[in-house]
């Protein structure tokens, strides 16, 4: 797996202090760690995506840049470092031709399109396309303006980009090779602060992570657009410091939807019903503080602790296998070819 990492000090402080993409092995058969070392030093690359040998990283940070790496062996080679068209890049996807990498940028609120060549390097020097949002909503101290913080393609083929800061889901089509605004595919109660989604298996719905109220919505999806059919808290589980519960990441294995929860630092456990509608499960309790993300691999549940400094591995049932040290770790992706396993592991 490779591990992408915030600096030390954790998100929004000074980049450069050392941090960088590492690598770790998980034993499929027993959910065991091992082997983890940092393989390759690149400022605050805090999400990752691979297209075949090459592996990208979202740099975050105000003058954001977009770094490539080729993957020789258990190494990483830098091949280059382009513009990602905004501020604070957060996360990448590569769109559905793997012909671009979509970009999404938080404290620009930009979505930027960067073109891929035949190899997967960088087609040019920068994004050939920046798309903008203006709008605000009522929390003012995280919704003052647009933020980009997750990129999706829809099941129809629309590219999605989930917008923190005025609670919406924006949509974009094709045309003539580029992408053009084409309004908004779902508006969520004002103050909801929508952070990620993930698409059940038919299309039918969008399950999408409210941060700032801590829930979770079900949409119901047809021809580029969500309807809201159901509301539940993101957990039931208070805060430990007694700070701000934040939901983060969403993600769905099987019937299972997958939530994070920082703060309350749980993995929260929907079960998806036949009608797509959710049923809560339970709040499993990480070793760790923190999970800013996590990834399903071979049924066991990677966990990214952010602040705890370490990767944890949970079984199905939710009980803690083992951690391992890592520091301030914020994104995982399993290493792996080209096909539709990849573009479908980079959407969750």
């Amino acid at each position: 797996m490779w591990i992408g990492t915030y600096p030390a000090a954790g998100a929004g402080t000074p980049v450069g202090q050392g941090e960088g993409i590492w690598r770790v092995d998980l034993d499929p058969a027993t959910g065991g760690l091992s082997s983890a070392r940092l393989v390759v030093e690149t400022p605050s690359p805090s999400f990752l995506a691979q297209r075949g040998s090459v592996l990208y990283a979202a740099n975050e940070q105000a003058d954001g840049t977009v770094s490539a790496f080729d993957v020789v062996g258990d190494s990483l080679l830098h091949r280059a470092t382009v513009p990602s068209g905004g501020a604070d890049p957060c996360h990448l996807l590569l769109d559905d031709d793997a012909s671009a990498l979509l970009v999404a940028n938080y404290s620009s609120g930009t979505l930027a399109v960067l073109p891929l060549d035949a190899d997967g390097g960088f087609a040019t020097g920068g994004p050939d396309q920046v798309l903008g949002h203006t709008g605000s909503g009522p929390d003012e101290g995280r919704q003052e303006s647009s933020h980009a913080h997750f990129v999706a393609l829809d099941p129809g083929g629309f590219v999605l980009v989930v917008d923190l800061g005025t609670d919406e889901i924006r949509r974009y089509r094709r045309a003539a090779g580029r992408l053009v605004e084409d309004g908004i595919a779902a508006v969520l109660p004002a103050g909801t602060g929508p952070r990620h989604l993930a698409f059940g298996a038919d299309g039918r719905f969008a399950y999408v992570v409210g941060e700032l109220d801590v829930t979770v919505r079900v949409l119901a999806w047809a021809d580029g657009a969500g309807t809201l059919v159901q509301t539940l808290p993101a957990t039931t589980t208070p805060a430990r410091s007694g700070g701000r519960v934040l939901p983060s990441h969403v993600a769905l294995d099987g019937e299972r939807l997958l939530v994070g929860v920082r703060e309350a630092d749980v993995l929260a456990r929907f079960t998806v019903r036949a009608d797509g509608l959710l049923d809560p499960v339970a709040d499993d309790a990480l070793p760790g503080s923190w999970p800013r993300h996590f990834a399903v691999v071979d049924g066991w549940t990677v966990v990214a602790g952010q602040t705890s400094d370490d990767l944890a591995v949970l079984a199905a049932d939710g009980s803690a296998v083992g951690t391992i040290p890592i520091p301030a770790p914020a994104c995982i992706v399993l290493g792996h070819g080209v096909g539709q396993g990849e573009r479908r592991s980079l959407q969750e």
